[in-house]
Order: structure tokens, then sequence, then C-alpha cells
């Protein structure tokens, strides 16, 4: 049983200056962005469809945007819609905490539709290129919960060696540390397994399909280990709310990668290059 290392969220103080660990795994998970979308760019069919560096800037930029608006808005309407319809000014207090993955997930799928359109680009093209680059997004973030002591998990036979103590749970019995079970399987090897299967040239489709059920059936099995949130508990069948929105997410994966398969082969490959 291991003691959870109570590690000051703060990395950095300059005078009134705070530099969270928190906001800098953010700057991590960004800056792995760059540098696997600058690695895509030689994939197939990116390196022959006049993709370049300014697009990859672009995504992240419209991605970011996407992720804070889709977030919050995903965490009021489908964590607390009773409060914020009572208290809607509170929606904009960002810094109060409370960001849905599936809400920010939404957010960028809307970014990415703008992008698309004010490229000329198929949109499952766009967002084909970005999935295989999430993931380690995901994994830093894990990160940044684990350090502020958050989202812990679930209680745990004292016999697990690798069972934690959260003091600020409000309990001194053991827990999973489900931070770093999402860091392993929503990061580290969905970013592998996706990263693998991207490199080949795939239907249009595909490799966004295969993030969609990937994250979705990862995040259902980690949530078995994460404490739900306290003002909403277990729900229907004694499942979280990040579990029941993860079936709608398995679902349209599903339902996208069936369509892909009726695709051409070749349809990986065609999208004409915009003008410059």
């Amino acid at each position: 049983m291991l003691m959870y290392p109570q590690i000051d969220p703060v990395a950095l103080q300059i005078g009134p200056l705070a530099i969270h660990w928190y906001g800098l795994t953010y700057l991590a998970g960004f800056a792995l962005f760059m540098l696997l979308g600058n690695l895509r760019l030689r994939h197939a069919p990116y390196a022959t469809l006049g993709w370049t560096r300014k697009d990859v800037e672009d995504i992240l930029f419209l991605g970011v945007l996407g992720v804070v608006v889709g977030g919050r808005l995903g965490y009021c309407l489908f964590y607390k819609p009773g409060y914020y319809l009572a208290h809607p000014l509170e929606v904009f207090a960002i810094w109060q905490g409370g960001m849905s993955f599936h809400g920010g997930l939404l957010g960028v799928i809307g970014a990415m539709l703008w992008f698309a359109h004010s490229r000329g680009r198929p949109w499952l093209q766009v967002v084909d290129f970005v999935a295989p680059c999430v993931p380690t997004g995901l994994a830093a973030g894990r990160i940044g919960n684990f350090i502020n002591g958050e989202l812990w998990g679930r209680f745990a036979s004292p016999e697990l060696p690798w069972g934690m103590v959260f003091p600020q749970s409000g309990s001194m019995l053991p827990r999973h540390p489900s931070q770093i079970y999402q860091f392993l399987l929503e990061g580290l090897l969905l970013f592998v397994l996706l990263w693998l299967y991207a490199r080949r040239p795939r239907r249009r489709g595909e490799v966004a399909a295969a993030f969609l059920v990937g994250y979705g059936a990862l995040r259902f099995i980690a949530e078995y280990f994460r404490e739900p949130d306290a003002f909403l508990g277990l729900l229907g069948l004694g499942l979280s709310m990040g579990q029941w929105l993860c079936l709608p997410m398995i679902a349209a994966g599903v339902l996208l990668w069936l369509w892909a398969q009726r695709q051409p082969a070749s349809a990986a490959a065609r999208g004409r290059a915009p003008s410059r």
C-alpha cells in the first residue's frame, strides 16, 4: 500500500506568478501534438496532398479552442445541467474547474469541421490526420490529474501492491490510482496502437473510427476503477456518467468503420491539394 506523495501543484513561484504543473502538462501535450503532427505529414496520403507545418499549427490552435469551449460546455450540460441553468454566469468560471473529455471531443470535431471547410479538404481526411496525435495529450493530462491528487480511484484491496491512499479523498483506505491507469490505457496504449495502425494507407474514416472505438472501450474499462463524481454516483446499470458517454462514442466509431469498409480501398488517397 502506497501513500499519495502530496506533490505541490505549483511547479515554480516567481513573486505573484505561479506556474502550475497542470499547466505544464497541457503545454507538453501541445508540444507532443506539434511533434507528432509534423511526423504525420510524412504518412500517406498527406505527404502527397500538400499538407504543411502551417496546417498542423492551425489545427492545434483551433483544437485548443475546441477543447476549452467544448470541454467546459460539455461538463455543464452532461454533469451539472440543473446547477448551471440556475447559475448561468458560472459557466465562464473555468478557473473553478470542471471540464469534460466528451464535451471537448465534440468541440474538437466542430473545430475540425471549420478547418476542413476553410481549407477545402474532406473532413474525414482531417480527423484521420489528427486522431493518432491526440492520445499523448490525453496522457499528459492524466499526469496532471495525478499531480493535483484529483480524480482518484475506487477503493482497492489492501493487498494490492500499488493501492494508494489519497488523504484528500477523505479516507485513509487504499484506492486504485486510476489516473495512472488512464495514462497507460487511454494515453500510451492507445497512442501506440493508433500510430502503428495509421502509418499504413487506410480507407478514409478508418483511423478516426479506430480512435473512437479504442478510446471509448479503454475509458469504459478504466471507469470501473475510477471513483464516480460524488454528486452523481453510479447511474443506470451501475455505470458511471463517463461510461454512459463512452457508449455512443463506441457506437459512432463502429458505424463509421462499417461505412469506411464500403468505400473503395483507394478512398484514403483521394482528395485534392488546395491552392495556396
